[in-house]
């Protein structure tokens, strides 16, 4: 699934590649990383891309575009490891179960999304949630994955389940205080076996 068009779509001349937004999005990405949200600016971004802040301007309408570029770029990432991570498997279930363990495995050691949430919480907690794409950009991918997804009978509801999924991952990562144990791998795996295996099945059984 491709990010939102005004994103990352190129609107000046036909001689600004696509090569021009992945230079673009990686020095936003460095300097996220290097001076955080608040004082990382289009400017910044153009300096250390080399290029005239006239020219990030047509591609980009300002910081909180190129935030949430960033965001749904790292996340694609994300999405193709945990596709990877969960090829071979069998079933849906499993596929389920390795994809989930992949995804918080990868946020957890993910040192730019940890520091943020650390150091500026107020400004990107929006940005993953009520302010931004990200959670139906997610759901959207992991239900496509469900139906595409070999066994012998499909998911209930691709898109119900896979929402009740990404707002459950985000929240544990968010924070991960629990009673439920989700340090290990192996329990990272037995969470998911009991409490998400079981929304793929949801609205199957009568009331």
């Amino acid at each position: 699934m491709a990010p939102p068009e005004h994103l990352i779509s190129p609107s000046g001349p036909e001689e600004e590649t696509e090569e021009l937004t992945t230079r673009i999005l990686d020095a936003a990405l460095a300097e996220f990383g290097a001076y955080g949200l608040r004082r990382t600016n289009v400017d910044s971004v153009a300096r250390r891309a080399e290029l005239a802040r006239a020219t990030v301007y047509r591609r980009f309408a300002g910081k909180n575009d190129l935030m949430q570029a960033v965001a749904i770029r790292e996340g694609r990432r994300a999405m193709v490891a945990m596709v990877r991570a969960a090829e071979g498997r069998p079933t849906v279930e499993e596929r389920l179960v390795e994809g989930f363990v992949t995804g918080i495995g990868l946020a957890r050691a993910n040192p730019l999304l940890a520091r943020l949430i650390s150091s500026e919480p107020e400004i990107v907690l929006p940005y993953l949630t009520t302010e931004s794409r990200f959670v139906a950009f997610a759901r959207d991918f992991l239900a496509e994955q469900f139906r595409r997804s070999p066994g012998p009978s499909a998911v209930a509801s691709p898109d119900a389940a896979a929402e009740l999924i990404v707002r459950l991952a985000m929240s544990f990562f968010l924070d991960p205080q629990s009673c439920i144990p989700l340090e290990t791998e192996n329990d990272l795996r037995t969470f998911a076996r009991t409490y998400l295996v079981p929304l793929l099945r949801a609205g199957t059984e009568p009331a």
